[in-house]
């Protein structure tokens, strides 16, 4: 019996200590964006059209369009700032995670499809090191992934609370089976 009980014990706590951590990881992606976009945000004069002008990669005619096109700019830009904003608020919060990293997953990968940590192109060198195919936005896009399909009871967040409070009580749900106990 004792047996039972610690590995219950140790099963409960490596639930909590993984809840922790996979929280931990979403308030900090959260706040990398909600930062990215609040600096953006207060920036006089920011505009991503440096960043689409070194695309080289896939859908770099696009970006490039998009940075000759001024009014097209300035709306890439707005939906840039305030994507960043919404979608770090929404992971930080805990508030409509998997909408959040569906969005945030979008995002992420036209910034990683724009400049690619390649070898050769321009942007491999950046102020943070060298890359090679892997870099902080395909990391955030992975865990991003992640997040969408981790159920909601594995953080701790408003959707949880939310989820607990709309959730039908186990003796009133209709499709709920009997337990059987064989002893």
């Amino acid at each position: 019996m004792r047996e039972i009980y610690n590995f219950n014990a140790s099963k409960t706590q490596f639930y909590t200590v993984f809840r922790f951590l996979l929280t931990g990881i979403r308030i900090l992606i959260g706040w990398h964006l909600l930062y990215e976009g609040i600096s953006k945000l207060f920036a006089p004069n920011w505009t991503s059209i440096g960043y689409l002008l070194e695309s080289h990669w896939l859908l770099s005619g696009f970006f490039h369009w998009i940075a000759s096109t001024p009014i097209v700019l300035k709306i890439f830009d707005f939906v840039n700032i305030w994507g960043l904003i919404l979608i770090g608020l929404g992971l930080f919060f805990g508030i409509f995670t998997r909408v959040a990293s569906v969005a945030g997953v979008f995002l992420i990968l036209l910034y990683y499809i724009a400049n690619p940590p390649f070898i050769g192109f321009m942007s491999e060198a950046t102020v943070e090191g060298h890359y090679i195919i892997v870099n902080k936005n395909l990391i955030e896009m992975v865990m991003l992934f992640l997040f969408v399909f981790v159920p909601q009871d594995m953080f701790y967040s408003i959707d949880r609370r939310f989820s607990r409070l709309t959730k039908i009580p186990s003796d009133l749900d209709p499709q709920r089976q009997p337990m059987k106990y064989e002893g």
